[in-house]
Order: C-alpha cells, then structure tokens, then sequence
C-alpha cells in the first residue's frame, strides 16, 4: 500500500470520526430550528406561541440522543433558538431573552431526565414516568422564572404574570410532547417496532380513536371551557387499549387541539386575549394530558407483569422446556385440534443420579440445560417439548410420518450422546438417553396421559435393554 493511499484511507477515516461527533449536535439543531418556525408561527400577535414543541423535543432528543448531549449540541440547538426567531422579525435582545428561558428550562429538565438510560425507551417504568412528570414541573419552572423577568421588560406586564403564563404554557407542551419522544421505538428497533405500530394502528380495535375524535367535536359544539375534559373519557379508552407510544401520540394530537383549537373557539373573539383564560386552558389541558400517558404506562407494566409470571409458570426455569402443566394442556388442545397423526416422546437422561453424586447437582443442571437445548434444537417450531420432572423430558411431534418421527427421535438421541457435555470449569463428561416413542394415526380424542404412559412404557424397554436407544411402542 503507498504513501498516497495510507493518506487517503486516514482522511476517509478522520472524515467519518468528524461527521460522527458533529451528527448529534446539527441534528439536534435542525429539529429545534424546525420546530422553532412551527412555534412562532402559532403566537398570537405580540404574545407567546399557542403551541411550542421546541423545548420538549429539545429535552427528549437530549435524553434519548447522549451524543447531542454535549458542549456543541448545546451550542448548536442555542444557535437554532436564536436563528429563527431573528429569522421571525424579533430583535436581538428579544430573542436572546425569550431562547434563554426556553435553553434555562430545558437544562432544568435534563437534570432529573438524564438519569433516564437511552436505550430504556418506551416508558415501560412507572418510575421513568414519574420522573418526566417531575421533569416537565421543574423545566416548566426554571422556564417561568425567567418570563417573570422578561414579560416586564418585553410585554409591559408583571413578574408575576410572567411567570404563571410561562409556567402554564412549558407544562403544557412538555405535556404533550416529551411522552412522544421518549417512548418513540429506538432506531436500532425501528423495523420492528414500526411494524408493530402499524399494525395497531391497521387493528380493528379503532372506537376509542373514533370515540376520542367524536367527542372532540361534541366539545366544540358545546363551547366553555369545562368542554375541554369532555374526550378526558375517551383518552382513558385509548390509554387502557394502545400501547404508550400511540397512546402519547393521540394525546399531543388532543393537546394540540385543546391549545389551538379550544383557546381560538372558547375565548372571546374580539378584545384583547383573555390572559387568566389562558392560563387555566393550558394548565388544564397540561394535566389532563398526562393523565392518559400515565394510565397506558401503568396498563403496559401490569401486562409485562402478568407475561413474567405467565412465563413462569408455563416454562421451567432451568431448562426453558415448558413445565409439565403447560406441556399437558397444550397437548390436550392439540388432540382436540385433530391433527393426522402424533408421535409421542419420553426421554430420559441415562444415569443422571451418578452425575449429581459424582459432581454435584450444580454440574447435574448444567447437563439438564445442555441436552434440552440440544432437543428442542432438533424438532420443529410447533412441536412439544416439556420437562416432566428430573431429568425426564416428553415430546409431541404431530402430522409427521412414522419414519420420519423414528428418524427425528434417532437425531435426539444422536444429538446427546455424539458430544459430551463441558462444564464450566473446563471439564466434560459423556451423556447418554434412552428414548420411548408411542405413533398414532388418527389420534382423534385420545387421552394424553395414555398415550405418555404408553411412551413411558417403550422407554422403560429401552432401560431395559441396554439404554442409548430409541424403542417404539408395537401398540
């Protein structure tokens, strides 16, 4: 390799090194820029935006983006703050005021959030929950207490209206916003976990989406203020039937209404705007959005409760082959599926009590997890494979030839004694099974427990003549 291309290949390399650490800070900086504009462009004449995602999304990229999280993100999202508002009309000192409230509150945030992990996406931990609670009150504040000083010096108003008006609005879009973000699928999982939100939404379960739509409108035609919790039932519909993400994502589209929709229709058209209105709108709808987000976070931690202690109670622990209850019910459900044939298995590990006595129960689990791997690793999917007790183990092949059942058994068999199992201090030791199998044609309702103990019966011959073989029952 010459000189020349060592050169080129270490500009190549110090390029991507560059554009590594500069990806965060400028994308950062292109969606606070973005939604800045989107920001401005909702203020109502001489007064603070209807609705500002910038903050929120800003604080949730931060936690769910660490390489942003630096020296020139931060300087890069401040120079996207300042760059649109400039780019809006406002002044120098105006925008430099206005974006340091948004940057202080943010910073505020991110204390309590970055200790939130970036790759514990989707707000499955109603303690990762609280915290973004605590989040948004805090950057909210840190928000207001800087609007206390800038709505005297650019609005004419008092500290204090500042900062209640400040508070009130940062709650709401935090609200809002922040759940989508930080329960957004990751990146690394965006295939699948897209796929999954497209099928919920494709699902045919959409009421509590048509329920939430109706009774927005149901709301506009009613009018007061007390109108704005007319959906609050439908968004608790929608929160105990989607996930958390499109749950959040359903609440920002209500926040989004409840601060445009709702502030334009309930309050008065003429006049100047109605500043205590204001503040009880966004307060309101600030707090009757996290209400939903909480409750489908709390639904999605009890479901992946009940899947934990489903699991097991479906599945031994030590070997993962399914435990002997749910290995019979799933046999019994299978018989009554009427499959065209089944060949039942009892397996049994050859002189396993000498394994425990000679060394240890601890080695004895450790060839008890090498052999049902090596099991399972040679049936089928669908096939049924459970652990009955010690160190026998049953399998169910249904809808397979008899010689190719025999044949699948034989490669069982194969499969534990060709390569003895190693322990984890470096030892190995030979293992051998003995295998009884039953074949039924047409098995039609025959009782699972017969059909094992026929089984159990070929494997006691295979015992008895010799073990390391396979015998299939002659009934």
């Amino acid at each position: 390799m010459s000189l020349f291309e060592d050169a080129t290949i270490a500009e190549a390399e110090g390029a991507q090194k560059i554009w590594a650490r500069a990806a965060g800070p400028l994308t950062l900086a292109a969606i606070v820029f973005a939604s800045c504009l989107v920001g401005i462009y909702s203020r109502p004449i001489g007064f603070l935006a209807m609705v500002w995602p910038a903050n929120a999304l800003m604080l949730g990229l931060l936690v769910r983006m660490p390489s942003a999280a630096t020296v020139p993100g931060w300087c890069a999202a401040a120079a996207a703050y300042v760059a649109a508002d400039l780019l809006a009309g406002s002044d120098l000192f105006k925008a430099l005021l206005l974006n340091g409230a948004n940057l202080v509150g943010v910073a505020a945030g991110y204390v309590i959030l970055r200790q939130i992990a970036s790759t514990r996406a989707g707000l499955r931990e109603t303690r990762d929950l609280a915290r973004v609670i605590l989040a948004a009150i805090v950057a909210s504040a840190g928000a207001g207490a800087v609007g206390a000083i800038a709505n005297p010096l650019l609005f004419g108003g008092t500290a204090l209206g500042g900062l209640t008006f400040w508070f009130a609005t940062e709650l709401a879009n935090y609200a809002a916003f922040l759940p989508v973000v930080l329960a957004a699928p990751r990146l690394s999982q965006m295939p699948r976990d897209w796929h999954e939100f497209r099928s919920s939404l494709a699902s045919r379960n959409v009421m509590p989406e048509a329920a939430l739509g109706l009774s927005c409108l149901i709301a506009i035609a009613v009018g007061g203020q007390g109108a704005l919790a007319l959906p609050v039932p439908a968004l608790l519909w929608c929160a105990v039937s989607y996930p958390v993400f499109k749950t959040a994502l359903l609440t920002l589209l209500y926040g989004c209404w409840a601060l445009i929709v709702a502030a334009s229709i309930f309050l008065p058209a003429a006049g100047a705007l109605d500043e205590n209105a204001l503040i009880s709108i966004r307060l309101g709808a600030a707090f009757l959005a996290i209400a939903p987000v909480v409750l489908s976070s709390i639904m999605q931690s009890r479901e992946s409760t009940l899947a934990q202690l489903h699991h097991l109670a479906a599945y031994d622990q030590l070997t993962g082959a399914e435990s002997r209850h749910a290995f019979f019910e799933r046999a019994r459900r299978l018989l009554e599926s009427r499959p065209r044939s089944v060949a039942v298995l009892m397996i049994d590990v050859d002189h396993f009590k000498r394994v425990n006595d000679t060394h240890g129960h601890s080695a004895g689990d450790e060839v008890l997890i090498a052999i049902a791997k090596r099991m399972r690793s040679r049936l089928r999917p669908f096939d049924l494979f459970g652990r009955m007790g010690g160190e026998e183990f049953a399998a169910i092949i249904p809808d397979c030839p008899r010689q190719d059942a025999i044949r699948v058994a034989q490669r069982i068999r194969r499969a534990i004694v060709e390569e003895p199992v190693g322990f984890s201090d470096g030892k190995t030791i030979p293992i051998t099974a003995s295998i009884g199998m039953i074949f039924k044609d047409r098995p039609g309702t025959d009782v699972i427990d017969r059909l094992l103990a026929e089984a159990d019966a070929a494997l006691y011959q295979a015992k008895l003549h010799g073990r390391d073989r396979v015998v299939v029952s002659s009934n």
